[in-house]
């Protein structure tokens, strides 16, 4: 078994598409960490704001299956990729780490996620998984998190707790 961490993202529908992300991400992995959910401003266009959590799987499928898989879950809930990268979307789940790994595969996968120097992925991973060393790097998440400029006015957190989303 390996462990995962993923980024989970929403500007359209977001407490419902989460929720319904967290349902499906149970369902297909059992036990699942996740962090408070964040409302944040869209990053790379003009969009409504987005809300972002991160949550840790245990899983026996490799990074390039899990990533079809995310894929395949973003796709159900109305995820439209023949539009411009950064755009609005119903659901946005990428895999920021997987065990110690670094690597570059196919369907845009990097690991670890490049998209961690913005608050929006790092606050969530750094709630849930503090301690958690960067690959490739070596720092913590919390390491990270306190020298990030967006530390003295961290997002918002909202009031939907995905642990309890059923």
């Amino acid at each position: 078994m390996s462990t995962a961490w993923l980024s989970l993202g929403s500007n359209q529908s977001p407490a419902d598409n989460l929720a319904g992300a967290a349902r499906a991400l149970r369902e297909a992995f059992g036990d699942v960490v996740f962090s408070p959910v964040y409302r944040t401003p869209a990053v790379g266009f003009d969009g409504p704001d987005f809300l972002n959590a991160a949550a840790i799987i245990r899983t026996d499928l490799p990074p390039v299956e899990l990533n079809d898989w995310l894929h395949a879950l973003e796709d159900r809930f109305g995820r439209d990729r023949s539009g411009p990268r950064f755009s609005s979307r119903p659901l946005d789940i990428d895999i920021v780490f997987y065990d110690d790994l670094v690597l570059e595969g196919p369907g845009n996968l990097k690991l670890p996620r490049p998209e961690l120097q913005h608050a929006f992925v790092l606050k969530p991973l750094a709630d849930i998984a503090p301690l958690h060393p960067v690959p490739g790097d070596g720092r913590t998440l919390a390491q990270l998190w306190a020298a990030h400029p967006e530390n003295v006015a961290p997002p918002l957190a909202e009031a939907l707790d995905l642990a309890a989303a059923s």
